[in-house]
């Protein structure tokens, strides 16, 4: 399983997906950070970025906050 930082800014007017480095992303959602919208946005993003299925996708520190650490299961 890779680990990856991610940063996050909710509430932007696109989705974007910035590399800062191998391991550190800035992702930009549009959805507001109410009631896990923001969260699911950015597991729906990041699938589709290392093209794996969200199952693949898990937020494994940071749910309430813009720092995460996300772990992406790249072997399916």
């Amino acid at each position: 399983m890779k680990k990856i930082l991610v940063l996050v800014t909710p509430n932007a007017k696109a989705n974007e997906i910035q590399e800062v480095s191998d391991k550190v992303l800035k992702v930009k959602v549009s959805e507001p950070p109410v009631d896990g919208r923001a969260n699911r946005a950015i597991v729906k993003i990041l699938a589709k970025h290392y093209k794996v299925h969200r199952s693949n996708i898990l937020i494994l520190e940071g749910m309430t906050q813009r720092k995460k650490v996300i772990g992406i299961n790249l072997d399916e």
